[in-house]
């Protein structure tokens, strides 16, 4: 049987329970997952590349079928030297579907070999991002069953840094 391997790459500022929940997915699917973590060039990151990717080994654990990465540079180069199968991209609502559609497109120009699974998480996380995220801690809110439990203290910790 071929290792199928699936890259899930994204900013992960920080990592939700429905990036979690993809991930989960994604190894019912493949036998492993990398979840490469992108330096965030046109975001303004509230956590550091280092603090993300520690956040994400902690929230993963060890799992042998999962490996945490960085990515810097085209997504295709990347895939094509880790020699994964396929990209998986979560998708919540038709917004993500466009935006999602575009960069699978310009991927498949590059390298005509790619490919793109779109996953949907489960419905308890589709209005979850990272953005909605910062946002509730930034003013005090509850984040129970949006972020794992080491996320939302280091969100609390470093949202009382700033203030």
């Amino acid at each position: 049987m071929k290792n199928k391997i699936a890259v899930y790459p994204g900013s992960f500022d920080p990592i939700t329970n429905g990036h979690v929940d993809l991930i989960e997915r994604g190894l019912r699917i493949f036998d492993r997952v990398i979840i490469a973590v992108a330096p965030s060039l046109n975001k303004s990151p509230f956590f550091t590349l280092e603090e993300r990717v520690d956040l994400i080994r902690k929230v993963i654990g060890q799992n042998p079928r999962i490996e945490i990465d960085v990515i810097d540079g085209l997504l295709v180069a990347y895939i094509k030297k880790k020699k994964a199968a396929a990209v998986i991209r979560g998708l919540r609502a038709v917004s993500d579907f466009e935006y999602e559609f575009q960069l699978a497109l310009m991927n498949r120009k590059m390298d005509p070999n790619f490919e793109a699974v779109f996953l949907m998480p489960s419905e308890r996380y589709t209005y979850l991002s990272s953005s909605i995220i910062k946002e509730v801690a930034k003013f005090g809110g509850s984040l129970k069953d949006m972020v794992p439990a080491v996320v939302e203290k280091e969100l609390k910790k470093k949202m009382n840094k700033e203030r």
